[in-house]
């Protein structure tokens, strides 16, 4: 009886938790360039349970009763990297990814040491030095380093070339990984690749005057969190029915 509490305890836990990254979701539907999260739910091993019969008289019988759940609990929190739909918007330094690939940012550090970063927000304004940068004031690198744009007439190429009154400035830094799944979530709509990932070739394209929406889809994620109420209260009626009969085997049934 005690183990169904735990049992249920936990499946109220697992909820809440993706509870809260669906909250997260819906939370930055309409933030430029962010990708949704999904947890990875998965159930403890079976434990057989086995009843042994075993009489002075006979030999030691064991009978299998069959195997019993132990909860479930959540894996993995992952990131799902698919595309989001383009909004145009006309800015000169507003950038949208199409395909696979990522703006590549650096974020100053103490004693001044940088850390590179990525992400998929092209939203982008040049600081008083004609810096580009993201909205969070950090500096967007091309292929020469800190992109530094003159003032004129801003125009980038599919490639990420960038051309300030059509004169040749740099070209963006875009990169690519292997797998997406060595990327972390920093906050401020930036990733940050693990130790050893694998770098590989952009092969997408850059479209400027439209920024990416984010890949959350509103509807699915409140279907979702319904799902999620229900799986919780369901737990939680199992708490109650579990307290209700430990209260009764106790103050009833033992004092018979």
């Amino acid at each position: 009886m005690v183990k169904g509490l735990y049992t249920s305890a936990l499946g109220m836990l697992t909820q809440m938790q993706r509870m809260d990254i669906i909250a997260d979701n819906l939370a930055n539907v309409n933030t430029t360039g962010f990708k949704r999260d999904k947890a990875a739910v998965h159930s403890f091993s079976e434990e057989l349970l086995k009843r042994i019969d075993d009489p002075s008289d006979q030999p030691r019988h064991i009978i299998s009763m069959g195997g019993i759940s132990q909860g479930v609990f959540i894996d993995d929190i992952y990131t799902v990297h698919e595309s989001g739909a383009l909004r145009k918007t006309g800015g000169s330094l507003d950038m949208a990814v199409v395909g696979d690939g990522f703006f590549t940012v650096e974020i100053p550090g103490e004693d001044d040491q940088a850390t590179r970063m990525y992400t998929r927000d092209g939203s982008f304004t040049l600081d008083a030095e004609g810096n580009l940068i993201t909205k969070e004031g950090s500096r967007v690198l091309g292929e020469g380093g800190v992109i530094s744009i003159p003032q004129g007439v801003v125009t980038i190429s599919d490639e990420g070339r960038i051309y300030s009154n059509q004169v040749y400035v740099d070209t963006l830094r875009m990169t690519s990984f292997q797998d997406t799944r060595q990327l972390r979530k920093q906050g401020d709509n930036m990733f940050s690749a693990i130790e050893g990932a694998e770098e590989g070739e952009f092969t997408g394209k850059i479209t400027q005057g439209f920024l990416e929406a984010s890949n959350v889809n509103p509807i699915r994620e409140m279907t979702e969190m319904i799902t999620v109420s229900r799986a919780y209260d369901a737990n939680q009626r199992m708490i109650v029915s579990h307290d209700a009969i430990m209260s009764r085997t106790v103050n009833d049934i033992a004092r018979k």
